[in-house]
């Protein structure tokens, strides 16, 4: 059995079993049983979809807390570009910058640099014409996991270049040791992140064998701190080494207009990803590049650890661009680092396969098709799961019954009703005893 890291937990004793959550999971991995919601290790994505439609506040993230600061000699901030949309008035990334360090942080490499980076090494990647049409982004690791366990077809489209926070800790690391003398195992690197899919993501990666990133703190966290240092601070170094392009990835759109390529396609939120992943997949989808897809509404600053409105962080990050430079990050001639690549391609899980065996399998589709004609189609949810035929295909498993379905339960009681109601007219017309 293989093993999960996942960033999104349950709190049982705040969930009351209301299935909103089993509704929105785009992987179909979350079921109320007994009264309470559970999580299937092996379908979540980490996407965070459930922490934000929990009326509850049953899920929660799970990240790196400040006091693992400690824990390293020297410490790095990776601050992500939608840092930059949670405060209001700010027209120099310095500022924020400058606060990081003042928080306990020896230096600040930001993302927004190596996202000038990835976005030259993937027009160059697009320009040798290698890479199978549409490319898809690999930004997003919500969404790449969501293709591997549920668009197996779409794994080679998938750009087989690491993420921003995977090269800035990297690049973040390499001029830490030369700088300080230090080994790197004394050397931490921390994203501040929107969302819970990358502090799985540094967990369990995709693509590579292990993260550069020691930790990922959320944004959430930090910003009360930084917020408070910010205000108070005496001088602002000059920290700040990116443009428009870098800072640009904070939003839904970002990436692609950084290709410089009229032929993209940017879609945000987990239900339109998926609706654009269907018609890629349905061949619906034929004349276009690229394909930049993020599970939050708005890009990365509608993330769930953002503290910020994602359409007023988004405003912000729009006008925040204006007082930058286009891009000041670039490779240097020559081929792409490897540095920057993945060391595999990506793998599809058949995690939602039924059965490994192709004719066990086949006969439980059977199955699954004549259950799910009993039950009345209207996806209410009120059996535990997402829609009828995620029901039927929990009975083919043998983790639940029919009579789970309320409808099913009352045709049955009905019938048990009428059978009973037809016993007592007949005991009532029989002759009593002693009776001719």
């Amino acid at each position: 059995m293989a093993e999960f890291y996942h960033s999104v937990t349950l709190n049982e004793s705040k969930c009351v079993g209301c299935t909103n959550c089993i509704k929105r999971c785009p992987t179909e991995a979350i079921r109320v049983r007994n009264g309470k919601a559970v999580i299937a290790s092996e379908r979540c994505i980490d996407c965070g979809e459930c922490i934000r439609i929990c009326p509850h506040h049953a899920k929660r993230a799970r990240f790196t807390h400040l006091s693992r600061l400690s824990d390293y000699e020297y410490n790095i901030a990776l601050p992500a570009p939608a840092l930059y949309g949670q405060f209001n008035n700010l027209d120099d990334i310095d500022y924020v910058l400058t606060g990081l360090k003042q928080m306990g942080f020896h230096e600040v490499f930001e993302v927004s640099r190596a996202a000038e980076l990835v976005s030259e090494a993937t027009r160059k990647l697009m320009e040798e014409g290698n890479l199978k049409r549409p490319v898809i982004s690999s930004a997003c690791p919500a969404v790449v996991r969501l293709i591997r366990v549920r668009f197996p077809d779409l794994c080679d489209h998938v750009l087989p270049l690491k993420a921003p926070m995977e090269t800035a800790a990297a690049m973040a690391k390499a001029e830490a040791v030369e700088k300080t003398g230090l080994p790197l195992e004394k050397i931490g690197c921390f994203f501040l992140t929107p969302c819970p899919a990358k502090v799985t993501d540094i967990k369990m990666p995709l693509g590579i064998e292990k993260s550069m990133v020691d930790g990922a703190i959320a944004i959430s966290e930090v910003f009360p701190e930084l917020s408070h240092k910010m205000d108070h601070l005496d001088s602002v170094e000059p920290i700040a080494n990116s443009g428009i392009i870098g800072v640009g990835w904070a939003t839904s759109g970002g990436e692609s207009a950084a290709l410089l390529n009229e032929k993209y396609l940017a879609a945000d939120g987990i239900e339109n990803v998926i609706r654009v992943l269907e018609e890629i997949e349905d061949e619906r989808i034929g004349e276009l590049d690229f394909i930049e897809l993020n599970a939050c509404a708005g890009g990365c600053v509608g993330g769930v650890l953002c503290v910020e409105n994602p359409y007023v962080a988004k405003a912000r990050i729009q006008r925040l661009r204006k007082y930058l430079p286009v891009s000041q990050n670039h490779l240097q001639g020559g081929p792409i680092p490897q540095v920057m690549g993945w060391n595999g391609s990506l793998e599809f899980s058949n995690v939602l396969t039924l059965s490994t065996d192709l004719k066990e399998a086949m006969q439980m589709m059977v199955e699954i098709d004549k259950i799910e004609e009993e039950f009345p189609g209207l996806d209410c949810g009120a059996c535990g799961a997402p829609t009828c035929r995620a029901f039927a295909e929990d009975v083919v498993k043998g983790v639940c019954r029919k009579t789970e379905c309320v409808f099913v339960y009352r045709k049955k009681m009905q019938k048990v009703a009428s059978t009973l109601s037809e016993l007592e007219g007949e005991a009532a017309i029989l002759p009593k005893e002693g009776e001719n």
